[in-house]
């Protein structure tokens, strides 16, 4: 066992090396989110696993989805609590994504229908929606004056401080003793086209100022907010996931090998946790193609913990841990249909099907909680 601060990310239990992936899922009805989360995260916990949450605003300008959580506000805060304590009840640590969309929004999302913030003016090309008919638009968004920069960093730490908060730092009235838990930590989501990989790219990012042009400057926006959160709650509360070969939502790059070597060199100046990376053949969210690509040399420059994702299935997964090539997988569509997906690995017994029909749907049932566990599939 390779123990890491306080708990361990590579703590082999039933679990194995086994992570839920973040996995937007559109039932946090006005930003809040939900008792039904509660359900839903203890299904796929086990003693020991890691979980990482679906992706967490850090602002009300960060919105760009219909129903996703936040973690800046009081009320949300206070929301996330008892789904908190429902991992922690079953012994699995629970790390908070948080985001901010940048350019992959509207009005309709954002305080006073003001137009989404980026690293650049040029918008999104309108996107069909993951049901395959429905198309939406992406409004013309507002280039941030470098001056603006540090309040989006700060957006990010306080947000992290909320999330991993022990104490209810609102709840004067808390009685005497009582356990308020929060996050064990948070990943910085700096994947799939939204504001943290749209300053990383360089196919968006056409900035002139110090965070546009060169792989140092384009990597600033991240790596101040790294610095900013692991001086707010500490290196080993602290992982970030990317995604430096993908083009999701128009963000591409032109040597991507190059920027994710480089920015996973860059982490190790902050010694945080973990590196959440996407495989090079996920070049879309949720399409696996053949790519020439690996993450090995980001598997070796960073000095962390790694983790890979990206269309995994059992075997690929056993292999992919043996040979050294990460620490850990992470899961995502199948663990979403298969609660009990560790158990399931641990048999090689057959696997729920998934429907991505119910993925991003409203109903707090359907197509989150009611994937049967082995013992009652038939």
């Amino acid at each position: 066992m390779v123990v890491v601060s306080s708990f361990s990310l590579l703590y082999w239990w039933s679990s194995g090396w086994i992570v839920l992936a973040p996995l937007t899922r559109q039932r946090s009805y006005g930003t809040i989110p939900q008792p039904h989360a509660i359900l839903y995260y203890s299904q796929r916990t086990t003693n020991g696993g890691l979980l990482i949450s679906e992706a967490t605003g850090v602002s009300d300008t960060a919105q760009g989805y219909k129903d996703t959580p936040g973690i800046w506000t009081k009320e949300q805060v206070e929301a996330w609590k008892p789904i908190v304590d429902a991992v922690h009840a079953k012994g699995g640590i629970f790390f908070c994504q948080i985001w901010h969309v940048g350019r992959v929004s509207n009005e309709e999302f954002q305080p006073n229908g003001q137009a989404p913030i980026s690293c650049t003016d040029k918008p999104v090309s309108p996107q069909v929606r993951a049901n395959g008919i429905d198309v939406v638009q992406f409004a013309m968004p507002r280039r941030l004056r470098t001056d603006e920069i540090p309040s989006i960093v700060n957006d990010f730490r306080l947000a992290a401080r909320n999330a991993v908060e022990a104490e209810c730092w609102f709840c004067n009235s808390a009685p005497v003793g009582a356990i308020l838990s929060g996050f064990d930590g948070v990943e910085i989501h700096g994947a799939h086209g939204y504001l943290i990989d749209q300053f990383l790219k360089d196919q968006v990012n056409d900035r002139t100022d110090q965070y546009g042009g060169s792989l140092e400057n384009r990597c600033r926006f991240a790596l101040e907010i790294v610095e900013a959160i692991v001086n707010e709650i500490g290196a080993d509360k602290v992982g970030i996931r990317l995604s430096s070969f993908a083009n999701y939502m128009e963000a591409g790059d032109s040597n991507p090998e190059a920027l994710g070597l480089y920015i996973a060199k860059s982490l190790n100046k902050y010694g945080i946790l973990y590196c959440h990376m996407v495989e090079p053949r996920m070049i879309k969210v949720g399409e696996k193609k053949e790519c020439p690509h690996t993450l090995l040399p980001m598997r070796k420059a960073f000095s962390g913990a790694f983790i890979a994702a990206g269309g995994y299935d059992r075997d690929e997964g056993n292999k992919a841990i043996a040979e050294g090539y990460a620490d850990l997988i992470a899961y995502g569509r199948i663990f979403l249909a298969n609660p009990d997906l560790p158990r399931r690995f641990e048999l090689n017994a057959p696997l729920n099907k998934y429907n991505r029909e119910t993925f991003y749907i409203s109903d707090p049932v359907v197509g989150y909680t009611d994937y049967p566990f082995l013992e009652t599939a038939t």
